[in-house]
């Protein structure tokens, strides 16, 4: 059983035309069945486990409640292909890329094949991301920075797909596993590494903050300098998307500064690579007249110049942790810690140095 009293999903290569000939084993539950439990009609049951619209909440509740506690199980649960599927938030750079070679990794392992959605503006022929991902019946699911709403994990869970969050953008539900990483220390070494270079003028630029990980940053920012007694004017602080532009335009208004910072950390590379071209454009050089960390460590932090000095998160690893979990739940094991974090570290280069004289 799994850890919430369903019946576990072995992934495997068995034909869904193979299940359908054998039909139901002795004592497992039909969709009929659900439904005279439930007290509803079959065809509603059925739009409940595909996650399609057109039933009220209480009555999907209802049903749900039902499914979970007689472990339904569908006749179609193991697919001719069994696969794990990766849904992303929005499919943008590299990290997505690095997330899905750890999850191949894991796949190959145990000859699944790996497929992979976009959440944002994802809608075909009237179905949602979700209903499309219920259709193709995957082994699992990990979703990756998804802004997933407690009602759209109901749907997955009375489906009997095993879903994992790998760092989601919200704090994660208790009952929904998750991999992160460990935002909090990174952005303590970061912002350490530039006071132990001798900056006290250090500001930084932060991703929204309805973000878990952005929040996560700026506290581990705040505690190192707290841990310095080093002060934060109001000014210092900065918020906004983890993109260039916002790099850009708050790194002009930080440099704008009468009394300008001398070191910035930034949310995320993307963030840092804005701030050098707001440098370049105020005719400062990096690191003599100010020094830059960004978070990531993605792979043009090792070829912009100078190379950036950042926080690297293991995406390839963090992936791999996901499919392992995700592969867990799928054979009945719970995961001894429903929130799982991987260590970030920081990478020095060359975009940090002293304070100038």
């Amino acid at each position: 059983m799994r850890c919430d009293g369903r019946v576990p999903r072995l992934p495997g290569m068995v034909g869904v035309s193979d299940v359908e000939k054998r039909g139901r084993r002795r004592g497992e539950l039909t969709v009929a069945a659900v439904a005279r439990m439930a007290g509803v009609s079959a065809p509603t049951v059925s739009k409940v486990l595909n996650g399609r619209a057109g039933v009220a909440p209480q009555t999907r509740q209802r049903v749900e409640e039902v499914l979970r506690e007689h472990g339904y199980r569908r006749p179609d649960a193991v697919s001719s292909v069994a696969m794990l599927e990766v849904v992303f938030h929005a499919l943008e750079n590299q990290i997505a890329i690095e997330i899905m070679r750890g999850v191949e990794r894991v796949a190959r392992e145990h000859e699944l094949a790996v497929g992979f959605s976009e959440m944002r503006g994802r809608e075909f022929a009237g179905r949602t991301w979700l209903e499309q991902v219920l259709a193709r019946r995957p082994a699992g699911i990990i979703a990756v920075f998804a802004e997933s709403t407690p009602e759209q994990y109901a749907k997955l869970a009375a489906s009997a797909i095993p879903v994992v969050a790998l760092d989601p953008t919200g704090e994660p539900l208790h009952t929904t596993p998750s991999v992160g990483a460990t935002n909090w220390s990174g952005g303590v070494a970061a912002t350490r590494h530039l006071i132990e270079l001798g900056h006290t003028r250090i500001a930084t630029i932060t991703g929204p903050l309805d973000y878990l990980c952005a929040r996560a940053r700026l506290d581990g920012f705040r505690a190192a300098m707290d841990a310095a007694n080093l002060s934060i004017g109001a000014d210092m602080l900065r918020t906004g998307q983890f993109d260039v532009t916002t790099g850009l335009v708050e790194g002009r208004a930080l440099l704008g500064l009468r009394n300008r910072p001398t070191a910035v950390v930034c949310g995320n590379d993307l963030q840092a690579l804005g701030v050098y071209e707001a440098a370049r454009q105020a005719g400062l050089s990096i690191p003599h007249d100010l020094s830059v960390v960004g978070f990531d460590d993605l792979a043009y932090a090792r070829w912009c110049g100078p190379t950036l000095t950042t926080v690297r998160q293991p995406f390839e690893d963090m992936g791999e942790t996901a499919a392992r979990v995700v592969l867990g739940l799928a054979a009945g094991d719970c995961p001894a810690n429903p929130r799982v974090e991987l260590a970030t570290s920081l990478i020095a280069r060359e975009s940090t140095a002293a304070p100038p004289a």
